[in-house]
């Protein structure tokens, strides 16, 4: 689409008596109506992502190897540019979750099972963003962020012993207690019972639901070896039983 040109910035001198020179104008302000400026966020979403592919190092460096080179590109795509606004966001995190998942699911222990990215989710939302994750996919989230520090401080000191405690905590009760959520919600999907005001609690040998005033509202029994998927179907029906004693 092209503009028309804009108009002259000068007229011919209407009155004899002064100089035949044309007389300059000020340039005439811009129209409100222009078409406002493209940035990078109006790339589409397969170009972004091709260009969070080229920030990783494609030349050699003498001061840092190759894979602590891109280690430290995956601490700045956690850290800056995917705060950067939503387009980066979402482009950085494909690529952040696709790097780190199979460490993630590597550090899955029986019973326990894994599932970031539940088909059960609404395919018509982006998974990307924080309103539309599964509760597992937030553990890979923070999992993600603490990987990348661990792995870079690990390339800059030799005194680094890692953090064990935290990732204990993150595979022990976070990682269990969101995949037991996700199921639970998939189980009360077709009843469409809506668990947003509600959260789970897990130990390893009980497991409940916490209803909006903090309380307890179903608490089941859990054996210590049992799959979340059977603890899901046991606290389903006793949820079931509850919403239908309230009606």
């Amino acid at each position: 689409m092209f503009l028309p040109p804009p108009p002259p910035y000068s007229r011919p001198n209407a009155r004899p008596n002064f100089s035949p020179f044309p007389q300059p104008l000020h340039p005439p302000p811009f129209s409100a109506s222009s078409i406002p400026l493209a940035t990078i966020s109006d790339l589409p979403s397969h170009l972004l992502l091709h260009i969070v592919h080229r920030s990783f190092p494609q030349a050699p460096d003498k001061s840092y190897n190759k894979l602590e080179r891109q280690r430290k590109t995956l601490h700045w795509l956690t850290m800056s540019l995917r705060l950067v606004n939503r387009a980066f966001y979402i482009a950085c995190m494909q690529v952040l979750r696709s790097t780190y998942l199979p460490s993630y699911a590597s550090l899955i222990r029986p019973p326990y099972t894994s599932d970031p990215f539940p088909l059960t989710q609404n395919l018509s939302s982006d998974a990307c963003t924080p309103l539309n994750r599964s509760r597992e996919t937030t553990v890979l989230d923070l999992f993600i962020a603490l990987k990348v520090h661990d792995d870079v401080w690990a390339d800059e000191t030799e005194l680094h012993l890692g953090q064990p405690e935290a990732f204990r905590d993150l595979f022990d009760l976070m990682q269990p207690r969101a995949r037991l959520e996700d199921l639970l919600r998939a189980q009360l999907a077709p009843a469409r019972i809506d668990l947003t005001a509600y959260s789970v609690t897990f130990a390893s040998r009980r497991v409940g639901v916490v209803g909006p005033s903090r309380r307890t509202v179903v608490e089941v029994e859990r054996a210590k070896d049992e799959s979340l998927e059977v603890a899901a179907k046991r606290l389903a029906r006793k949820l079931k039983d509850y919403f239908a004693a309230r009606r």
